[in-house]
């Protein structure tokens, strides 16, 4: 992921108010992605799964293969009197994953694995397309970001024992070398947004 200095906040968003909403983006392993998500206040839930592909093929098996369409994906919900669209984008890009890998995060390599973000309106789209080409215009990355913007059609849930994996395998190799380094970037840059526990 890049540190090349502070990600500033989108400049257009999201009115904070209303009841909960969703965000659906995909940055790599919905494991790390959906870790991310859980530390933070005002995310009620987030749930792993998959987007971009049909129903019959919306199996981690067949996505797994990368000609699925699929994205693993991750549906944030949030409050936004504590957290708006703009703010989970900019948790998304500046700790979830590395906006400028395309169809891979690390070793990860496949469509599966692509970044992008499923917009459930159009005013999700105007936020989202506007964050990429402010955060492009300030060089956030030192590269392009290839973060793809496309509506929503369809979420699928992963299958349960996906759900909240790194937390119930804290252990696993892949989990610390993946998710350890998202934490502490996490603890460092946002402190201010971790849940109390």
């Amino acid at each position: 992921m890049a540190d090349l200095h502070e990600i500033p906040d989108p400049v257009i968003d999201l009115p904070a108010t209303g009841s909960d909403q969703i965000a659906i983006v995909a940055g790599g392993c919905f494991w790390c992605v959906e870790a991310v998500f859980e530390q933070i206040d005002g995310i009620t839930d987030a749930e792993s799964g998959y987007a971009g592909g049909p129903a019959s093929k919306a199996n981690y098996r067949a996505v797994c293969d990368g000609n699925t369409g699929h994205a693993e994906v991750v549906r944030v919900r949030f409050d936004p009197a504590k957290i708006t669209y703009g703010q989970v984008l900019k948790l998304f890009f500046a700790v979830a994953h590395d906006p400028t890998q395309l169809n891979r995060q690390g070793a990860d390599v496949g469509t599966q694995y692509r970044s992008e973000i499923f917009t459930l309106d159009d005013d999700q789209k105007r936020v989202a397309e506007a964050y990429i080409e402010q955060l492009n215009a300030a060089n956030a990355f030192g590269k392009p970001i290839v973060t793809k913007v496309s509506p929503l059609e369809a979420f699928y849930p992963a299958e349960d024992y996906h759900q909240d994996y790194a937390s119930a395998n804290p252990s696993h190799p892949y989990i610390v070398c993946s998710v350890g380094p998202k934490m502490q970037k996490l603890v460092k840059s946002f402190a201010n947004r971790l849940r109390q526990s």
